[in-house]
Formats: C-alpha cells, sequence, structure tokens
C-alpha cells in the first residue's frame, strides 16, 4: 500500500533554512503528482506547493513563494522541500501528500494520502 515517511523537521531560528525529505513506497513514484501541505498550531490545513511527476512543472502558495523550493528524485522514490528565510509563522507540521492523478488537481487538498508529518519549529 501507499507509505509516505516524511524527515527533516526540527527547531531552526528566523532566517534559517531546512530542507524536508519524503520517502514513498507502495506506487509508481514517478507518475504522480505531489505535495507538500501544513498545519499550524489551532489552524486548518494548508496547501505549501506542488509538483508533478517528472518534476518540470511546480506551483506554491503565495506565503512560501520565493522562499521554499520543491524538487522530486524518481529514481529515490524521494520528494523534497528546500525551506529558506524562514520565519515564526513557518512554524507546523509538514505533510507529503499524494494525488491519484498525474495532473495538479484543481482543489490542491484533495489528495488521497499522506504521510504522519513532520514538525518544524521557527523560533529564537
Amino acid at each position: 500500500q501507499v507509505q509516505l515517511v516524511e524527515s527533516g523537521g526540527g527547531l531552526v531560528q528566523p532566517g534559517g533554512s531546512l530542507r524536508l525529505s519524503c520517502r514513498a513506497s507502495g506506487f509508481i513514484f514517478s507518475m504522480y503528482v505531489m505535495s507538500w501541505v501544513r498545519q499550524a498550531p489551532g489552524k486548518g490545513l494548508e496547501w505549501v506547493s506542488i509538483i508533478n511527476g517528472q518534476g518540470t512543472s511546480t506551483d506554491y502558495a503565495d506565503s512560501v513563494k520565493g522562499r521554499f523550493t520543491v524538487s522530486r528524485d524518481n529514481a529515490l522514490t524521494t520528494l523534497f522541500l528546500e525551506m529558506n528565510s524562514l520565519k515564526p509563522e513557518d512554524t507546523a507540521i509538514y505533510y507529503c501528500a499524494k494525488y491519484g492523478s498525474s495532473y495538479f488537481p484543481n482543489s490542491r487538498l484533495a489528495y488521497e494520502a499522506r504521510g504522519p508529518g513532520t514538525q518544524v519549529t521557527v523560533s529564537s
């Protein structure tokens, strides 16, 4: 079955950087669109970024555009999120998510599976 396991979270100071990874298994990774979504304390789920199967097309939420970069290594079946210039408001649990299609969905939160998440805390 589909398994998604995130790693790389932690505590970082404002202005710092982190690189998140998501190892995928149980499906043909290169065929599917993948996303990162996050949930801040006391808030709802927020879509962060999306990438197509070949890694040639990406999109970002306005809140992270210019600071975050999504990428993937299909040979390693791994999704990445490079996060720079981190702000306290980026504090959240970050999840990688798999869609049931090779096309970008209209609703970015309409994924079919997600991992258990990794905590990112931005604080001095």
